[in-house]
């Protein structure tokens, strides 16, 4: 007896932008089977994570659906509420388990303001 294959639903595909481009980072995240790196912004990524809080407005402007993760080495004062009044959707160790920043992406996707534990 032939079996029909079974349909499994597919996972939908978020498209990141790392700006700065940051090669390692986006090998890490193109592992995650529901993450596909872009290269630039013409790809209209859902989630972008970059370095500048400067870069969020500039970002913005070319894809305003974007949702902007501000990625940090450690918490510096004001930067949250810098990065949050620029119009990003979250901050973010830059260091942390690529698990962690690929759980933060999934969650800036849905709409939801990620702060890293790690910032307090």
């Amino acid at each position: 007896m032939d079996e029909m294959p079974v349909e499994h639903p597919r996972t939908r595909t978020l498209r990141v932008l790392l700006e700065p481009q940051n090669p390692a980072l986006a090998l890490q995240l193109g592992l995650q089977p529901d993450i596909d790196v872009v290269r630039d912004a013409a790809a209209r990524p859902e989630v972008a994570l970059v370095e500048e809080v400067a870069a969020v407005t500039a970002l913005l402007e070319d894809v305003p659906e974007c949702r902007i993760l501000v990625l940090t080495g450690s918490a510096r004062p004001g930067l949250r509420e810098a990065a949050l009044a620029a119009g990003a959707a979250g901050l973010i160790v830059r260091d942390g388990p690529v698990e962690d920043l690929a759980d933060a992406i999934r969650r800036a996707s849905t709409g939801e303001t990620v702060i890293d534990p790690a910032l307090g």
